[in-house]
């Protein structure tokens, strides 16, 4: 499903298994995390082993962590009805977690297909009971302009019935990075990021990607 700018009647709405929201952010929103990105320590691909033996041959793409300040700006206008809704239908939560990054792509970075189940590494490691789930990607664009030819779009794939393979998955939504947008989608969901081809030049596709999760009880 895609939006152009709100959600119409958000009390009563309910987030499809994809959600696309364009013109989710002004200008001035775009720009500002624009700014704390400028400042960020970024890690490339290659300085983070275990991605980088997970997602081979995939550039070198560029990762780092938001400030708590900028975190509470972004999911402060994230706060939407929907969201809160879906991640609290699932029963027994002991806890909720979230967690989101900078993320920059240049010509020649991708990212392999993927279901966003839990990888080795992930930042956030509890030191007892079960470890949070993935409930809900998010993924916005934040660089001021992009064009067809310049790659970089979302694919995400349906898994078919008597699947065996990922040659048998279908592709469903070929999403491109508009500046501005906003993608929700349910996990796990196997997607992929198309690589950014050379002709973008030095432009970047920047962007917010995590997930809302869910921590449950362990009953032995």
């Amino acid at each position: 499903m895609i939006l152009n700018a709100s959600i119409p009647n958000a009390s009563h709405f309910m987030i499809p298994t994809v959600l696309v929201i364009e013109k989710f952010w002004t200008d001035e929103e775009r720009q500002h995390f624009q700014h704390a990105m400028h400042r960020a320590a970024w890690k490339s691909l290659r300085e983070m082993r275990h991605l980088c033996e997970t997602f081979p041959d995939c550039g070198n793409w560029l990762k780092a962590d938001m400030t708590q300040a900028e975190a509470r700006v972004f999911l402060d206008r994230l706060a939407l009805l929907c969201i809160r809704r879906y991640v609290e239908s699932f029963p027994n939560i002991a806890r909720r977690h979230m967690n989101f990054n900078y993320y920059s792509y240049g010509a020649g970075d991708c990212l392999l297909t993927h279901d966003d189940t839990a990888q080795a590494g992930d930042s956030m490691v509890l030191t007892a009971g079960a470890s949070p789930l993935r409930r809900l990607a998010v993924v916005t664009y934040l660089h001021d302009e992009w064009h067809p030819d310049w790659g970089g779009e979302l694919i995400i794939y349906r898994s078919t019935p008597g699947q065996q393979t990922r040659s048998d998955l279908a592709i469903t939504h070929c999403i491109a990075p508009k500046p501005g947008s906003l993608v929700l989608f349910t996990v796990p969901r196997f997607h992929r990021v198309c690589r950014v081809d050379p002709v973008s030049g030095d432009h970047k596709r920047l962007s917010i990607a995590g997930w809302f999760m869910t921590e449950h009880e362990v009953h032995l």
